[in-house]
């Protein structure tokens, strides 16, 4: 038989997935932070004299990489009053409750 978790338990997994989300995003924009850098420091060292910097192709990791930051930003932070944790809750009691009913229609 399945232990049946407590309204304490579910709030703490909630708080608990929340938190590694939100150190995901982070980390993401951490090694984003460096890479960019990094390939900053590259484009000035492969300048040929007399060359400008600010030549699109210089942006393109940064500006496609960074509409995927914000992408993973909003889905972290921004959707919060679509998708909160008033959301996720009745999300799992009504995924609870169609596991509670389908167990008991297997026993009948």
């Amino acid at each position: 038989m399945e232990r049946v978790l407590t309204d304490e338990e579910i709030k703490y997994e909630i708080a608990r997935k929340r938190v590694k989300k939100i150190k995901g995003f982070y980390t993401h924009l951490v090694v984003y932070l460096i890479v960019n850098v990094f390939v900053v420091c590259l484009n000035i060292y492969n300048l040929k004299p007399g060359e400008s910097y600010f030549k699109i192709e210089n942006f393109f990791t940064a500006i496609f990489w960074g509409i995927g930051i914000l992408i993973h930003g909003l889905s972290v932070f921004g959707l919060e009053v679509v998708f909160g944790s008033k959301w996720e809750e009745r999300k799992i009691r009504e995924i609870m409750e169609k596991d509670k009913q389908n167990s008991s229609q297997n026993w009948e």
